[in-house]
């Protein structure tokens, strides 16, 4: 039986997080969705350091949701450091942000961000784009083997 797929969500707005969770509830997503709510935390989660270190499950998440606007280590910073280790560099992430400057873009994207999106202020719309996030990364996308 082939072991559901996990989504890594780091972000630090409480409130966020729960219109992300309501965004991806509400297309019936059955997948587990793990919270790190500061940078240092997604690190020790995906290399299984600190409060991780026995972590269970599967070895990575199918897709990372990070927020540039973090506590210890900002966004931008952790995919520096996930895609500089061998056994996290292809891993999927996608920025899911408030920020809607161009050199955060930008920057994202020469770091390895497969994707940048930005956060809708609508609550609607916010929802709708989670959704969306959820059902490509989980459903559509092809990720590499191994």
């Amino acid at each position: 039986m082939m072991q559901a797929k996990t989504i890594l969500l780091v972000e630090d707005n409480r409130q966020d997080e729960m219109l992300i969770l309501r965004g991806l509830r509400k297309i019936n997503l059955a997948n587990q969705v793990d919270v790190a709510r500061d940078g240092q935390q997604a690190l020790d989660y995906l290399f299984r350091e600190g409060d991780f270190a026995d972590r269970p499950g599967q070895d990575l998440p199918a897709v990372v949701l990070l927020d540039l606007s973090l506590p210890r280590i900002n966004g931008l910073d952790v995919l520096k450091r996930v895609r500089a280790h061998p056994l996290t560099a292809l891993l999927p992430i996608v920025i899911l942000t408030s920020s809607d400057e161009e050199k955060d873009r930008l920057t994202g994207y020469e770091e390895g961000a497969n994707s940048f999106v930005h956060k809708p202020l609508n609550f609607a719309e916010f929802a709708e784009t989670v959704a969306r996030l959820g059902i490509y990364w989980l459903a559509t996308n092809e990720p590499p083997h191994g």
